[in-house]
């Protein structure tokens, strides 16, 4: 398929770059932060050779969510911002940006985020996970009350919110020990990602702000295969919801969440998906340069759906979400 529109496809900046080093084995180092680094040369030759034609960039994590300082947190996003602003501006029929984001402190999040939509153009926010504030040892998600006025901001700009995934802190994370392969990728991302979301769910946020729309990568993070036991455990005694939300939380990821291919190269779990959220609410993308573009593609070009699905994950749907006009 010619056209694809792929938004979780990473960079990084001198500053952020060793926050990647450690999640791939120490030999392919070289190769991964030369990926990470380039934006304007292999990255368009690979989006050629496999058919994408716009990536939506993101800066790699946790990056800014792991700065504790906060004036660093918000040097930091602002420098990588403008950095993409820059390549977005060279490429505009190549690539959008997502706003890296200072979650340490709400106001500067909402002016930054203000600032990014509003001049420079940005077609939403990317945010990794929770964000260490103040000390090194500390894990902030976002359905406390302090981030209301964020959320707010977000609302009235109408542009979606990436929830990317970070691991657990160490002090956070002995279920893993002795265990480190189960880190990142292959299990704690998901596991992360997934609770933050159902926090999101379960807080009333969405019920504030009917309209916010919240992507999640690598198929919904396990999510969709859950819903309904999230829903319907115990059913038997009665209705247990002791949440702030109005509604069951199956409603909100089936009306307030995106979700994406990234990572996650599989038919039958493509199709379980559509099954519980539908095609409308499903994006191609790849996760480069962690993932190949040409496994995505490869893939995604042959995987046994409609041609009309296929168009709709490959391209359309990101076009109307993002409001891109090609």
């Amino acid at each position: 398929m010619l056209g694809k529109i792929a938004l979780e496809e990473h960079y990084a900046i001198e500053d952020t770059l060793q926050d990647s080093n450690g999640y791939l084995p120490p030999e392919t180092w070289d190769e991964l932060s030369g990926r990470l680094l380039d934006i304007e040369g292999r990255r368009i030759d690979e989006m050629d050779e496999n058919g994408v034609q716009m990536m939506i960039l993101s800066l790699n994590a946790p990056a800014v969510q792991a700065i504790h300082d906060r004036e660093r947190a918000n040097e930091i996003a602002k420098k990588s911002n403008d950095m993409l602003a820059e390549w977005v501006q060279r490429n505009p029929r190549r690539f959008r940006g997502f706003a890296a984001l200072p979650m340490q402190d709400v106001e500067m999040a909402c002016a930054e985020l203000e600032r990014c939509v509003n001049q420079l153009g940005f077609v939403g926010a990317l945010v990794n996970g929770f964000s260490q504030i103040d000390t090194e040892d500390s894990a902030v998600y976002y359905d406390l009350p302090q981030y209301e006025p964020f959320w707010e901001v977000m609302a009235e700009l109408n542009v979606p919110f990436y929830l990317h995934p970070r691991n657990p802190l160490p002090s956070m994370a002995q279920i893993y020990e002795g265990h480190p392969w189960l880190l990142g990728p292959t299990w704690a991302f998901g596991q992360e990602t997934a609770v933050h979301s159902l926090r999101l769910m379960a807080s009333g946020l969405f019920d504030k702000h009917p309209n916010l729309q919240i992507i999640l990568g690598h198929m919904g993070e396990g999510l969709p295969y859950s819903m309904w036991r999230v829903d319907n455990r115990n059913k038997w005694v009665g209705d247990q919801r002791a949440y702030p939300a109005e509604k069951l939380l199956g409603h909100y990821f089936q009306n307030n969440f995106y979700i994406t291919t990234s990572g996650n190269f599989r038919t039958q779990t493509l199709i379980d998906a559509m099954l519980e959220i539908g095609s409308d609410r499903i994006l191609f993308s790849a996760d480069w340069p962690f993932e190949n573009i040409d496994h995505a593609a490869n893939w995604f070009d042959v995987c046994s759906i409609s041609e009309d699905d296929r168009q709709k994950i490959g391209r359309k749907n990101a076009m109307r979400l993002f409001n891109i006009k090609l």
